[in-house]
This record gives C-alpha cells, sequence and structure tokens, in this order.
C-alpha cells in the first residue's frame, strides 16, 4: 500500500510538472503569437486567422484544465475507474490520487461499503406501491435490502452501471422479487406464520438477479407489516374470539382436572382413614401385648420393692434410735461443758472485780496523797473539765481554807462596795 501510494505520488507530481512545463509552452507560444500579431499589424488577412485561430486554442485548453482538474482524488472506501476515451481501457485505482487528462480520460467513483435500499412507498398499506396478498389486500412492509458493489467486478461492469444505482439497477430487481413472492402468501402468512420463508425465498431469488448486474447481496430484512385497516379490525376481533375460545377450552380442561382431582383426594382419604384405623388397633394390640408381657415382670419387681421398704423402714428405725440416743448423750455433754464454762466465767468474774477494786482503792490513795500535797490539782481539774472556751485563772487559796471561787466573788464584792464608798466619801467633801 505504501509502495503504490509513492508511486501515485510520484506520478502525480510528474503530471503537475508537465502541466507546469505544458503550460509554460504555452504561455511562450501565447506570447510569440502576441508578439508577432501586435508587429505584423496591418499584416494579411492570412495571419490573422491563424493568430485567432491559437488564442482561441490556449483559451479552451485553459478553461479545460481549470475544469476539469487533472489530478483527482479517491476517498477511503472507495474504488475510481479510469476509461481512456480514445482507446477503450480500463484503469482501476483504489484510495489515493488519480492522474485523468481532460478530454482523453474519464474517471468515476464507485462506494465498496454496503447500501441499503428500501421501498418507500411500500411500508404502508396506505402507500404509493404497497405489497398484494394472495387474497389481493394491499399490505406495507418494511423492506430493507443490504448490497454492496463486487470489487472484482468494477472494471468489467462499470461501463454498464448507471449513476443512481438504487434507482436504476436495485429497485427494478426487487420489485420485481418481492411482489411475485408476497403474492403467494396469505396476510396471515406474512404477518407471522411464514415471515422467515418468505425472507429466505426474497435472498434466493434476489441473489443471482444482483450478482448478474455486478452486485453482490448481504442480506434481505423484514421489519414492520402494516395491514389494511378492515383487515386488522376484523383479526383483532378473531384473534380475541380465538383466545375467548382457546380460554373456554383450558377452563374445562383445568375443571376437568379439578374434578379428577378431588376424586383422588376422596380416595387417598379414604385409604389414610382405614389405613390410619388399622394402624391404631394394631398399636392398641401391641400396647396390650406389650403390658401383658410387662406384668409378668413388674409383679416380682413389686414384691421385690415391698420387700426392700421394709428393709428399709427396719433399717431407718434403727438409724433413727441410734440418731436418738447420740443426741441425747451429745445434749447432756454440752450441759455439763456448758455448766463447767458458767462456772469458770463466774470465777474469772470474781476474780476481775477484786483486782478492779484493788486497783482502784490504790489509785485513789494514789491521788489523795497527790492533792493532798498539791491542793491546786482539783481548780486545774475542775477548770479543764468545764470547757476550752473558759479562762482558767490559777489563784493561791484563801488563808482560810474557803473555796477560790468565792473568794474571787468576794473580792469583787468588796473592791465594789470599796468603789462605791470612796464615791460617796467624795460627794459629800
Amino acid at each position: 500500500m505504501n509502495e503504490r501510494f509513492t508511486q501515485m505520488t510520484q506520478m502525480a507530481r510528474a503530471a503537475r510538472e508537465a502541466l507546469n512545463q505544458r503550460g509554460r509552452q504555452l504561455g511562450g507560444v501565447l506570447g510569440s503569437l502576441l508578439g508577432r500579431s501586435a508587429s505584423a499589424v496591418g499584416g494579411t488577412l492570412t495571419s490573422s486567422r491563424t493568430l485567432l485561430l491559437g488564442t482561441a486554442a490556449v483559451a479552451v485548453l485553459g478553461y479545460g484544465v481549470v475544469a476539469h482538474p487533472p489530478v483527482q482524488t479517491i476517498s477511503r472506501g472507495e474504488v475510481g475507474v479510469r476509461t481512456n476515451q480514445l482507446t477503450g481501457g480500463i484503469t482501476e485505482f483504489k484510495d489515493g490520487w488519480a492522474l485523468v487528462l481532460p478530454g482523453l480520460q474519464a474517471l468515476r467513483q464507485y462506494p465498496l461499503r454496503d447500501q441499503i435500499y428500501r421501498p418507500e412507498g411500500s411500508a404502508s398499506a396506505s402507500g404509493s406501491a404497497p405489497f398484494q396478498s394472495v387474497e389481493g389486500l394491499s399490505i406495507g412492509v418494511d423492506l430493507a435490502v443490504r448490497y454492496a458493489l463486487d470489487p472484482a467486478r468494477i472494471a468489467s461492469v462499470s461501463r454498464d452501471l448507471p449513476d443512481d444505482i438504487n434507482r436504476d439497477v436495485v429497485q427494478p430487481a426487487v420489485q420485481g422479487v418481492v411482489y411475485k413472492t408476497f403474492s403467494r402468501y396469505t396476510v396471515r402468512e406474512i404477518f407471522s406464520a411464514k415471515r422467515a420463508e418468505i425472507q429466505q425465498q426474497i435472498e434466493a431469488e434476489l441473489k443471482p438477479r444482483l450478482a448478474a448486474l455486478g452486485l453482490t447481496l448481504r442480506d434481505v430484512q423484514m421489519g414492520k407489516v402494516d395491514l389494511p385497516e378492515d383487515y386488522r379490525k376484523g383479526m383483532d376481533r378473531l384473534l380475541a374470539e380465538e383466545l375467548e375460545a382457546e380460554k373456554m377450552r383450558y377452563t374445562l380442561v383445568l375443571k376437568e382436572k379439578q374434578v379428577e382431582q378431588t376424586a383422588l383426594e376422596a380416595q387417598a382419604n379414604k385409604v389414610k382413614r382405614e389405613k390410619n384405623a388399622e394402624a391404631a388397633a394394631r398399636e392398641q394390640i401391641i400396647a396390650a401385648q406389650a403390658q401383658e408381657e410387662a406384668m409378668k415382670h413388674v409383679l416380682p419387681f413389686k414384691q421385690k420393692q415391698i420387700e426392700q421398704r421394709q428393709l428399709e423402714a427396719e433399717a431407718e428405725k434403727q438409724s433413727r434410735i441410734r440418731t436418738a440416743e447420740g443426741s441425747a448423750q451429745a445434749r447432756r455433754i454440752e450441759s455439763q461443758g456448758e455448766a463447767d464454762s458458767r462456772q469458770k466465767l463466774a470465777d474469772a468474774e470474781v476474780y476481775r472485780l477484786q483486782k478492779v477494786g484493788q486497783v482502784n482503792a490504790e489509785q485513789m490513795a494514789r491521788e489523795g496523797a497527790l492533792i493532798t500535797r498539791h491542793p491546786l490539782l482539783i481548780q486545774k481539774t475542775l477548770a479543764d473539765k468545764l470547757s476550752d472556751k473558759i479562762q482558767v485563772i490559777i489563784a493561791p487559796p484563801p488563808a482560810n481554807g474557803d473555796f477560790i471561787g468565792q473568794a474571787l466573788v468576794g473580792g469583787l464584792q468588796k473592791t465594789a462596795t470599796a468603789s462605791q464608798a470612796n464615791g460617796t466619801e467624795e460627794a459629800a467633801q
């Protein structure tokens, strides 16, 4: 691809240089002709005609170069076919540049991508070109035909292909196949039952026709089917009746199944009750047999239980006697111990009182001796006992041995009396 692009680029450059050179030559010729015409003013009639013809040729050539450029571009996804107008030779070009000589060669471009043709007038039952069913009813079908040009045959069929391929090639082929195919089926088959079959038949008949014209058919798609209004209403009523009949049929089948189910359930309940009764009777028989068998072992066991209880009662009696004797002996020992303990406590209390009395007597003797030696201790002790908020005054005891408080009170009274007497005397003076 790169080599071909390089070759095409080189060819385009060479053509551009040739055209430039040709233009320069034409310009020189035109200049020389103009110079000769200017120098030969008043010449013969033959030279004037030659000048006019040369000027017209140059003008036509310049217009052709401008109107038809010699280098054209081929877009991606397209193919170009260059036709030689003289020899009829055909050259095919891919995307890139192509050299086209005006008047000598012609270039046509064709798309290689898939194209879609849709018959617009046939999409609706009330359209301009609806399809016809086997009943003669008009129907509309949204039909899409996807096709593409055959790259291997473009060069050979390019002369026969028209400008508008959809209108001049695809449309006649599609109409010739589709109308004939739809006319073989009923509306109901086209609408639902035979849709895939119709689509395959259209593809099978249309593919060789397009292949003969150089086109490749990709596929045919059927979309929405538009039915006539009256037919649609009748079909809706018919479908409603069919649905109602189908519903009734299923309802009857359901009722039959329900009846069968009720009968089976009743039979099952009957069998179940019989089996339950048999099982209950069998259980009672088995229980009676088991009870009878158990009594054979229970009676000796009961006898042994009675003997065991008698032995246990005798053992409990002996145990209670022994327990009572032990309890009485324990009480006698406890009472004896308690009497001894009380005697011991009484002796200890007597001893304690005796000792406490002796200690108190000795203490009182010591305190009496101390107070005899220090009589102020009585006053200090009294002051300490009164309160910590009372100011303590220590004074010597009076000479007559009275209480110190009385001495203080008497002294204050005497002082006040003396002060009052002195004031009276001073007033009298």
